[in-house]
């Protein structure tokens, strides 16, 4: 992805920290939401004003991608008809769980309110399927080749912001370790692994890293060779989330230069489906994948 956006060149632990379900339970927070709100027959414009806020704010506060303050869960509960004690209290009660900090909040001086978004969505994913045209994903990036990125990216950011934003990345990583990590399969044009980020050995290390990377259980690697021409993913990277939740729907997340693009529709994400499968099929296999980047790492 292009350079200047945190998502590829971004990424520190503490005991105070949150778990990663506290994104989960501010999206089904949103989805139980806007269930009442439509079994209530009351749009999103007349919920917003009821809480001073917006349509836009609505929409975003029943996908999970604000928090919502209790005392605003609490005047939608009475606009949507809740009156039943033990109803709201549990309704409530998520309100409050889901405000607990992530751990990414030591951050928020670096981070902006479109990636922090990601990032809720990422820690909450069962499984990441993703298109890369320029860089290794975020997710299996060597500490230097991710220094090199966010120089990219940032060419004048101090030392230790580039640095604070490594670690965000690194950070990132961490759910590769979880007990049950989410499923992530990556494809990757080729000039991922041609183009030389950081000098040639910062590339051979990175290389040899998406090797190590491809061999966890569940981490499936492809790349798509030039031999193969033309594409279906010429349009750029993207990545699909999706979810254990039922009321959960899957998520096509797309990074610009300044912001991002987060669809939901299901005739969007069938369409990134449709070609994230075609990339699949045009892509080598996952053997023949490992085997190529071994080739380049000998080559470079």
């Amino acid at each position: 992805m292009n350079p200047v956006v945190p998502g590829d060149g971004e990424l520190g632990s503490g005991q105070d920290e949150a778990p990663p379900e506290a994104t989960v339970l501010r999206m089904l927070l949103g989805a139980q939401l806007r269930r009442l709100r439509e079994t209530a027959g009351i749009s999103a414009e007349k919920a917003g004003f009821e809480i001073r806020a917006s349509r836009s704010k609505i929409s975003r506060m029943e996908t999970g991608r604000v928090g919502l303050k209790v005392r605003d869960v609490e005047d939608l509960l009475t606009l949507y008809g809740v009156t039943s004690a033990p109803q709201r209290a549990k309704v409530i009660a998520l309100a409050r769980r889901s405000r607990a900090p992530e751990w990414w909040a030591k951050y928020n001086d670096i981070l902006p309110d479109w990636f922090e978004t990601y990032l809720g969505l990422e820690s909450a994913a069962t499984s990441i399927r993703s298109f890369e045209m320029q860089f290794v994903p975020g997710l299996f990036q060597t500490e230097d080749y991710a220094r090199a990125v966010t120089t990219l990216g940032h060419q004048a950011a101090r030392f230790d912001e580039i640095e604070r934003r490594v670690a965000l990345r690194l950070k990132r990583q961490e759910l590769l370790a979880r007990a049950q990590p989410p499923r992530i399969w990556a494809v990757m044009d080729e000039a991922v692994l041609r183009r030389p980020v950081g000098g040639l050995p910062v590339m051979r290390a990175q290389l040899r890293h998406l090797v190590e990377a491809a061999r966890m259980p569940r981490v499936t690697l492809q790349v798509v060779p030039f031999a193969r021409g033309g594409h279906a993913g010429a349009s750029g990277s993207f990545s699909i989330l999706r979810f254990e939740e039922r009321d959960l729907p899957d998520v096509v997340y797309i990074e610009q230069l300044t912001s991002a693009v987060y669809l939901d529709q299901r005739q969007d994400i069938e369409h990134y489906l449709e070609v994230v499968d075609q990339l699949s099929g045009e892509a080598l296999t996952p053997a023949d994948t490992t085997r190529f980047i071994e080739r380049v790492a000998h080559e470079t």
